[in-house]
């Protein structure tokens, strides 16, 4: 799997070993915990079907996302042929600083290189969290203008990107 480089020295990077020790220094709010979870539930969390992922910028990890190829068999929502977007995080001492949106702008040409039997993604975001709403939204993905209502921290927003012509 190719990693990804762009402006402001942003890197996508599949997980792998060497990265272990660098994901369980990220730390995120309390609050931001209950939407993304904690780096040891990232580092458990992968499997042949929910591929982890890195987010670099120069050379340091500061976050961190999964892939799940399967997310349409989970939320009918998503089409057979869409990816979702889970657990997605930049650590706390790197957040405020506009970071995020561009990676998530570098997610979508990420994902079209290395998932490109896939036409989309999809993603739920916590309506009490309207700053990763705004960020997703300004990286480029679209609110589908539905809730999902079954979060374990309450009803969430469906936002998508389409990724098969980037």
């Amino acid at each position: 799997m190719a990693s990804t480089a762009l402006e402001n020295n942003i890197e996508l990077d599949k997980f792998d070993l060497s990265y272990t020790s660098s994901i369980k220094k990220i730390h995120l709010n309390d609050e931001q915990v209950k939407f993304a979870g904690t780096a040891k539930d990232f580092l458990n969390g992968g499997s042949d079907t929910t591929h982890l992922h890195v987010i670099k910028v120069d050379e340091r990890v500061i976050g961190f996302f999964k892939i799940d190829t399967l997310y349409c068999e989970s939320f009918s929502f998503c089409p057979k042929n869409g990816l979702g977007l889970k657990a997605f995080a930049i650590d706390i001492n790197y957040q405020g600083k506009g970071l995020g949106s561009k990676v998530v702008k570098a997610l979508l040409p990420y994902l079209a290189a290395n998932y490109s039997q896939y036409e989309s993604v999809y993603l739920t975001v916590n309506c009490k969290n309207p700053a990763a709403k705004s960020c997703y939204h300004n990286g480029g993905f679209i609110d589908a203008q539905q809730l999902y209502l079954g979060g374990e921290a309450g009803p969430q927003h469906i936002m998508y990107a389409d990724i098969s012509d980037i």
